[in-house]
């Protein structure tokens, strides 16, 4: 029988180039989807998938993470004597969500390195990896999914997705024998392959579950793609040695570690709240009739831009 998955790993070390200058001071994993930061969708997912024991891996500049999870007395107090209950209940309610756990990652050598410094908080056990930048929604969490079919099947599991032939190179590619619903036995992956190269278009995307021998491999696999230790080399390994299937989730992703899917992401959420909706769908529409009769006032300025991206201002001296 498998053992429960208790305890969950979420890699948020990385340093968030792709959000310049927003994340020179800031983590990436704080950038706010409407109002509620990208980092605590991840963990609310988590924990509607039944774990509340959560380690966040870190890196140097990442102190706002552990802020956001902790108690904020004077920020409290301040609500409470405003008689602002509801922002009150919602503050408190972010401290106790789960019992928040964190690490730092003191080199920034690789998604692998990240979840071998888990190795300590996890232990002996099987548990859930879930990347900082990437969020599900679904009828049921896309972890949820993947506890499932860990339960049917009692190996690890990794969420794939069909992607174009021409993206694979953004992910870590699975070869794998259908056995079931979006099931497939895994024989071989890749981490980042060539187009021409790559075993099929199932991309691995942020959610994992996986068995605690991955952490012996991650000590021995070495450097891979990008002059780092690729945990998608050391599940191939570990797909050698036993049992390890793939499942596409019928949860939507968003990839909020890049800029277009933080913006997808952003309009979504907005048009799922109550209190926004009606007046942002009305934007929406308005924006696009301008937009289809060229009466948009901002289009000359984003032909300007197309033209010539500005360098940034340099100093005078």
């Amino acid at each position: 029988m498998p053992r429960t998955v208790r305890k969950a790993v979420i890699p948020a070390a990385g340093l968030g180039t792709r959000f310049l200058p927003a994340t020179k001071a800031q983590p990436k994993e704080m950038l706010p989807v409407v109002d509620k930061p990208i980092i605590q969708y991840v963990v609310e997912e988590a924990v509607a998938a039944g774990i509340d024991d959560i380690l966040i891996v870190t890196g140097r500049g990442k102190r706002a993470i552990e802020d956001h999870f902790d108690r904020s007395i004077e920020l409290e107090w301040h609500l409470e004597r405003g008689n602002k209950d509801e922002m009150l209940e919602w503050v408190r309610y972010i401290a106790d969500l789960a019992d928040v756990h964190f690490v730092r990652q003191k080199e920034p050598l690789g998604l692998g390195h990240a979840v071998l410094q888990a190795r300590r908080h996890v232990g002996d056990e099987p548990f859930a990896v879930l990347l900082g930048d990437e969020i599900f929604i679904g009828d049921e969490p896309a972890l949820a999914e993947l506890m499932a079919r860990y339960r049917e099947t009692g190996a690890s599991v990794v969420a794939v997705r069909e992607v174009p032939r021409e993206q694979v190179r953004r992910y870590g590619v699975v070869a794998g024998e259908p056995v079931g619903e979006g099931l497939y036995r895994v024989r071989d992956m890749v981490e980042k392959p060539d187009p021409a190269e790559a075993p099929s278009n199932l991309a691995i995307v942020g959610r994992y579950i996986i068995e605690p021998e991955i952490f012996d491999l991650l000590e021995r696999v070495g450097r891979g793609k990008n002059d780092e230790i690729q945990l998608t080399d050391a599940l191939r390994m570990l797909a050698r040695d036993q049992a390890v299937y793939a499942y596409q989730t019928r949860s939507r992703r968003y990839d909020v570690g890049e800029k277009l899917g933080f913006l997808q992401a952003t309009v979504e959420f907005a048009l799922m709240r109550p209190e926004l909706a009606p007046d942002f769908r009305h934007y929406l529409f308005n924006l696009v009739d301008e937009l289809r009769t060229g009466r948009w006032p901002g289009a000359e300025q984003a032909a300007a831009t197309r033209q010539a991206q500005p360098a940034p201002l340099k100093r005078q001296r």
